[in-house]
């Protein structure tokens, strides 16, 4: 056989699906690009491949976007070049070997959506959706809870929210989540948002559970009161009542409160969740997969979790690529509990990834079979409707 017609057959079996498996992909280049919609920045990462496929990951963070681009621009080197294969070594080389000043946010962000990338890249080389390499057998319907639930409305009385709460029950909904409001002193807040809580149960009926985020605005001795007054209307979660970073403070609360605490969208790697968790500062856990390190760090915070008998509800807020990524991240995982779910920004996700996006029924989202994220950008559209307005500066809040 000539020389011509073996490299024409080795072409030939490349480019078959079987073949293309085995093959061996290196990262190319990465490419970030920077959306903004309303006051949200949005930053997503491509890894490109010299085999033609190109995964996506996402760092978006509140008000800080342009930092976590500048931080995967300083990775970028050691991964070009590189195999895309190989998650687990990247990440422990980018983390443990790269500086010993190797956490915080800014970075922990920025190999997330490394991470989630390489993830991406990995199962559309093989051809299957990251939630069967995470172990799930099937793609089963995965709970969800409903983000930012009456968010907006402006005024909120009782009886507005109990009729709320019965319109969001009839649709489906099993869990929502309600931003508790600030200002007002402390007697005036406690009597306000035991009432609200109070209207919530009234409208939902027994069987619409309830999280509530207290956006770590309470004192040790006002959450524990709150607890108490709230408990007859069975919320399912107090969320963060104090700052994240003492955890032996919400230990104390969650020791003297009759509704279970959860946290840790915060925190940034399973070192944290450890100190959270020997605290016993909360029984439900709230990683971000996109602050957290990624796929590959989630999970070992949720088998840590299982160590503790804590339950998993992982905290989203961000854009199509974090939400699914980090229900990918959750497939096979035994104490999954439910996902926050921003679903006042599905309709818009979903328009932006030419329908890509899940979508919920009945509280549930359904992953796709597609290989990897199953997830298919409309950057033209990204960047006709939602063009980066430059870095956000506004204050700090709830998220």
């Amino acid at each position: 056989m000539s020389l011509l017609a073996k490299l024409s057959r080795r072409a030939f079996l490349a480019s078959m699906p079987m073949f293309a498996a085995a093959r061996r992909l290196n990262a190319k280049n990465l490419t970030t690009r920077k959306h903004s919609i309303g006051n949200r920045d949005y930053l997503f990462l491509e890894i490109k491949t010299d085999g033609g496929i190109t995964g996506i990951g996402e760092g978006s963070v509140s008000g800080r976007v342009e930092i976590v681009e500048q931080a995967i621009k300083w990775f970028a080197p050691y991964l070009v070049g590189k195999p895309a294969g190989g998650i687990e070594d990247h990440w422990n080389k980018a983390y443990y070997q790269f500086s010993r000043y190797r956490n915080g946010p800014i970075l922990m962000t920025a190999r997330a959506a490394v991470d989630i990338a390489l993830w991406d890249i990995e199962e559309q080389r093989l051809g299957e959706p990251i939630w069967r390499l995470m172990g799930a057998e099937e793609a089963r319907p995965m709970r969800v809870y409903y983000s930012h639930w009456s968010h907006g409305m402006e005024p909120r009385p009782p009886d507005k929210l109990a009729e709320l709460a019965a319109k969001t029950k009839a649709e489906g909904w099993t869990c929502v989540k309600r931003l508790l409001p600030k200002g007002g002193t402390e007697a005036e807040r406690l009597r306000r948002l035991v009432a609200e809580v109070e209207a919530v149960r009234r409208g939902g009926g027994p069987d619409l559970e309830i999280g509530l985020e207290m956006w770590e605005t309470f004192s040790v001795r006002s959450a524990i009161d709150f607890a108490k007054a709230a408990a007859p209307f069975r919320p399912m979660f107090i969320e963060e009542p104090t700052l994240r970073e003492t955890p032996q403070a919400l230990g104390e609360i969650a020791a003297h409160s009759p509704v279970a605490l959860a946290g840790g969208e915060g925190l940034i790697s399973r070192y944290e969740f450890k100190q959270l968790l020997d605290a016993k500062g909360a029984r439900i856990l709230q990683p971000d997969v996109i602050h957290c390190g990624g796929i590959t760090e989630i999970r070992k915070i949720a088998a840590l979790g299982e160590l503790y008998g804590a339950e998993m509800s992982p905290h989203m807020y961000y854009g199509p690529v974090a939400h699914v990524a980090s229900l990918h991240s959750m497939a096979g995982v035994r104490n999954f509990l439910m996902q926050e779910w921003d679903q006042g920004m599905a309709r818009t996700f979903a328009g932006l990834t030419k329908g890509t996006f899940p979508q919920v029924k009945n509280g549930h989202v359904t992953l796709s079979d597609k290989p990897g994220l199953g997830l298919t950008m409309d950057w033209l559209d990204w960047d006709r409707r939602y063009p980066y307005k430059s870095q956000s500066l506004r204050p700090p809040g709830g998220q």
